[in-house]
């Protein structure tokens, strides 16, 4: 059998084909895969450089064909770089903790529309450019709902990213000062879902405001938006510190998303009750 050459180490940047006096040429070393195992980690195959010996022990002991045998090595080899690009995706999101419907409780709020909320786990909203705005009192699920939907994405290969609202903002206003934001606005209209945290505990400047606009705006028919928000739309104005503004915003969320509403008590008064209570009882 011949193996072929194949360069170890290449150079990225090209050089002036006339070196500069006093340097000598830097060739590019070639060097060929010896083994198995330097020919799977040059692959970068890694599931089959750590199982390749009980695949190859099993595969004779099974009597396997060698079309078999490959499906089985290409398809340990997909299941595995699939689950590194989830693991990925997961990463790049910047949850700031990991929530799955499996784990709300959605007995907990007075009133809470399931069926629209697991049929947006189906994820299809995704796929139209479509959103998502959750609407309640602090503590009632929404950041838990957003983040699961977020995550579910996630883990199925799309491009995520969450962020709270202010923290966009603050990004994306110091990113202005420092004349990166195209940078930045790349950043949060890039993705194919973008999860807006918390918008409206704090209210934004006009800087600010036109920021959440443009990110809005740049996504709108594109790209899908998860937000979760403590305000009913008539208080945007509050918000945003114009009423203008803050129609364009809402015009733009809800013509392509499904409002979700939440009533009830907060989840955490709730929780720091029930401790209360056992403390007292023990």
């Amino acid at each position: 059998m011949t193996i072929c050459l194949i360069p170890s180490q290449i150079t990225h940047k090209r050089t002036n084909k006339m070196n500069s006096p006093g340097k000598k040429d830097n060739p590019t070393r070639l060097c060929a895969p010896k083994n198995i195992e330097e020919m799977l980690d040059y692959l970068h195959f890694y599931a089959s450089l750590k199982n390749y010996k009980s695949s190859i022990e099993t595969a004779g002991k099974e009597n396997i064909s060698h079309q078999e045998f490959l499906v089985r090595f290409l398809s340990q080899e997909c299941c595995a770089k699939f689950e590194r690009q989830v693991q990925a995706r997961i990463s790049q999101a910047k949850f700031p903790q990991i929530k799955t419907l499996d784990s709300f409780d959605f007995n907990f709020p007075a009133s809470i529309p399931k069926q629209k909320i697991l049929a947006a786990a189906e994820l299809s909203f995704i796929d139209n450019a479509e959103g998502i705005v959750f609407i309640g009192p602090t503590g009632t699920g929404k950041t838990h709902l957003a983040n699961a939907i977020g995550h579910k994405a996630a883990s199925s290969g799309i491009r995520t990213l969450y962020t709270r609202a202010v923290d966009m903002i603050n990004y994306l206003n110091a990113s202005q000062a420092d004349h990166s934001l195209h940078r930045a606005m790349k950043y949060y209209c890039s993705p194919r879902l973008l999860v807006i945290d918390e918008v409206g505990y704090l209210p934004f400047d006009k800087q600010g405001s036109d920021h959440f606009f443009n990110v809005i705006s740049s996504r709108y028919e594109k790209g899908s938006v998860i937000l979760t928000t403590n305000r009913a739309f008539k208080d945007w104005g509050k918000i945003f510190n114009d009423n203008t503004v803050a129609s364009a915003i809402i015009d733009r969320l809800v013509h392509h998303s499904e409002v979700i509403k939440i009533e009830g008590a907060s989840y955490r008064v709730k929780d720091r009750k029930r401790k209360d209570n056992i403390a007292i009882q023990e």
